[in-house]
C-alpha cells in the first residue's frame, strides 16, 4: 500500500523528536540505537518500543503498523473503536480511538496505518489514545492517517 511521502517525512521527523526527548538515564532503561534498524516502519516506531522497553506512560509518540483486529468498540462512557496494530515482530498495540471526538476509521484487518496518540505502557505492548483532536486545547491532539486520510 503506498502512503503520502509527505506524512512519512513528518511520522520520521517527530520519531527522531520524540526518540530524543525525555530519555531516562542509561541506567534504567535499554538505548535503541536508530542505526540497528533496517526501514522506515522500524525507525518510526523508535519512540514506542523505546517507550515500551522502559515501561513509560503518558508519553506522546507516532508510528505506524498493520491492522491485525477488529475489536468491539467500548460503549462505555465516550464511545472508542478498538483495534489492535502490529507495529514489529514483537509488539503490537491496543488502540481505543474517541469516535466521540473523532470520525471512526474504516478499517480492515491488512490495512496499514500511520499514527499519533499517546501511549501508555502495559506488558502486553501498550495502549496507545489521544489519537484526536484536544477539544479543549489542553492536550497535544493526535490522529490516525489510513489511505491518505486523518482522521482525528
Amino acid at each position: 500500500m503506498r502512503v503520502d511521502v509527505k506524512y512519512w517525512l513528518i511520522a520520521l521527523g517527530l520519531a527522531f523528536t520524540l526518540f530524543g526527548c525525555n530519555q531516562p538515564s542509561a541506567s534504567d532503561t535499554q538505548q535503541l540505537p536508530i542505526a540497528e534498524h533496517t526501514d522506515l516502519a522500524a525507525v518510526s516506531n523508535a519512540s514506542i518500543q523505546q517507550a515500551f522497553a522502559s515501561k513509560l506512560s503518558d508519553v506522546q509518540v507516532s508510528g505506524t503498523g498493520v491492522v491485525i483486529k477488529l475489536l468491539p468498540d467500548d460503549n462505555k462512557g465516550a464511545k472508542h473503536q478498538k483495534f489492535l496494530v502490529k507495529i514489529n515482530t514483537k509488539q503490537t498495540l491496543l488502540f481505543a480511538h474517541n469516535i466521540d471526538l473523532a470520525p471512526r476509521v474504516p478499517l480492515q484487518v491488512g490495512d496499514t496505518i500511520s499514527f499519533n496518540g499517546e501511549y501508555v505502557y502495559n506488558p502486553k505492548g501498550g495502549v496507545m489514545h489521544w489519537t484526536h483532536h484536544a477539544p479543549k486545547g489542553d492536550h497535544e491532539g493526535g490522529w490516525v492517517m489510513h489511505n491518505n486520510q486523518k482522521y482525528q
